[in-house]
């Protein structure tokens, strides 16, 4: 977190001398249709994701402005909204603020259902807040010890909430990088588990009533990228599709400011495998993201959702270059959420994968929809001269046959673009076997050199058919394709909405076996509740 917060001010500082190739639109434009967003102030990081008592709990790293209107760096604390829906939401007054023990780092949320900790009652059963303190008097001092991990408690279903007396609940044992923990509950080992971030690898300590915590494992020092510290993990148990076997998922985000622009450089890599009560094991070898995009950081799940269901949420932005943005295409806010996204698990010829796909609760979104005939698309076919709507916010679904086959195009994919020059393309490379973003042309302010960028992720066919799912607001898109084990989320400002959609090709045609565009209500975010 130190480094994000050193990293953000140097973005501040160095980006008013960016040059303008454009002129932004107003920064109410920019603000998501349907994504949660803050309604003043700073966001990233989502934390507390929870349900309880018919509601979803979104908290989040935020720091509100100052009197004067700017963001006073540090200070984290972390703001609260409440949804019945997980779409339209409801803004509360912000659940955790600083105190003497320092700064409210990420963290997480769980539903003490069993009153394990005894800071509810069995009839009134608490929300339990694990999170992370960042002490500033510390680090002036040059002490490693500048994070410990502390509690909070609500028993008034998240209205209001209470500090443990005894913080911290964690200490630290010694390491400079020692937060964001993750809670879940392991039931064969009657325990709470926590998983949270030491370095460039996750620790696992055990408890009775997450108020003492025993020491248990550690995983990752061989394991997965190591571009920069590991942050904000998440753990939990997962059913493969079509089968009863339950397999343990644990992701780690990891943040590196020295790559180039077209790195990962704040993702979220993952891991399958089985976790015992003490130790996770996986006989995964390979690197894999659950983004492939720019804009998908610090996510993690919700505990205690209905029907086992295991719903993500992150943090559409990028400490690359967030700080910067908020300058020049926000003003009052800066930061949204990723679209809620359901997780399962595949097992196929390469292993265990995850698939993504926005929740099913989209469904209540959907207006105006227009189908698309088969045809086959031979270089360039406009879409949006068909679509008798406004082009953002909108869900593409398009199904496109003959990937593979002898007429097969060396690339085809699909285009937002405006009559400005600005655009971003997603495409897939058959010669190279990967998808490919280009978000290269897609602002009109260079705010951040590394914000211009291309970004990949390899695929290998499995049949001559592949579904694409696009997600297509005022200022970003998520695509899922091949069946959603491929994500790219990836914000965008350019001088003009991105209002001309088009599918094309090169060296090649390809059939649009079928296809629909539907608009997409706006979701309501309505002021903090008194």
């Amino acid at each position: 977190m130190k480094r994000k917060i050193t990293a953000l001010l140097f973005a501040c500082c160095v980006t008013t001398l960016a040059a303008q190739s454009g002129q932004p639109q107003p920064p109410e434009n920019y603000r998501p249709r349907i994504h949660f967003s803050p309604a003043k102030g700073w966001m990233s990081d989502p934390n507390g994701l929870v349900y309880y008592d018919g509601e979803y709990h979104l908290c989040y790293q935020h720091i509100p402005f100052d009197e004067n209107g700017n963001l006073p760096w540090g200070g984290m604390h972390w703001g609260h909204a409440v949804s019945r829906d997980l779409l339209n939401w409801q803004h509360m007054p912000i659940a955790l603020a600083p105190d003497s023990l320092g700064y409210i780092f990420s963290g997480c949320c769980v539903a003490d259902l069993n009153n394990t900790s005894g800071l509810g009652t069995a009839a009134d059963p608490p929300i339990l807040a694990i999170f992370t303190y960042y002490d500033p008097v510390a680090a002036a001092q040059g002490r490693i010890e500048t994070q410990s991990q502390g509690l909070a408690y609500s028993i008034d279903r998240g209205r209001t909430w209470t500090k443990y007396a005894a913080n911290p609940v964690l200490p630290n044992p010694g390491i400079a990088d020692f937060r964001d923990p993750h809670i879940v509950r392991h039931e064969p080992s009657g325990q709470w588990i926590m998983v949270l971030t030491a370095g460039k690898a996750v620790r696992f300590y055990g408890s009775p009533d997450c108020l003492h915590w025993e020491y248990l494992s550690e995983f990752g020092h061989d394991r997965g990228s190591h571009v920069g510290p590991w942050e904000c993990p998440d753990l939990f148990p997962l059913r493969v599709e079509g089968s009863k076997e339950i397999k343990w998922v644990l992701l780690a985000s990891v943040v590196n400011f020295t790559e180039t622009p077209d790195k990962l450089a704040t993702a979220t890599q993952y891991f399958i495998g089985d976790f015992d009560g003490k130790h996770f094991t996986s006989e995964q070898t390979d690197t894999l993201w659950i983004d492939y995009g720019k804009d998908n950081y610090a996510g993690i799940t919700f505990d205690n959702a209905p029907d086992d269901r295991r719903i993500f949420v992150g943090w559409m932005h990028s400490h690359q270059y967030a700080a910067a943005a908020q300058g020049h295409t926000t003003q009052s806010w800066s930061g949204a959420a990723t679209f809620p996204r359901e997780l399962s698990i595949v097992r196929s010829a390469d292993g265990y994968r995850l698939k993504s796909k926005p929740v099913r609760e989209l469904e209540r979104l959907r207006g105006r929809s227009v189908k698309l005939k088969r045809q086959k698309i031979n270089r360039t076919a406009t879409l949006s001269d068909r679509i008798p709507f406004d082009k953002a916010p909108i869900e593409l679904d398009l199904t496109f046959d003959g990937i593979d086959g002898p007429d097969a195009p060396s690339r085809y994919g699909i285009r937002l673009r405006n009559d400005l020059g600005e655009y971003v393309s997603m495409e897939y490379d058959r010669k190279k076997r990967l998808f490919r973003v280009d978000r290269t042309q897609a602002a009109a302010v260079r705010f951040s050199d590394p914000f211009a960028s291309v970004q990949t992720a390899p695929y290998e066919p499995e049949t001559g058919t592949m579904r694409w799912r696009l997600l297509v607001d005022v200022a970003s898109m998520e695509l899922f394709a091949a069946d959603g084990r491929i994500v790219f989320t990836d914000v965008f400002f350019p001088g003009k909405p991105f209002d001309i959609i088009e599918l094309f090709t090169e060296g090649g045609n390809v059939t649009l076996k079928k296809g629909d565009v539907t608009a997409l209500e706006t979701i309501r975010c309505n002021p903090v509740e008194p």
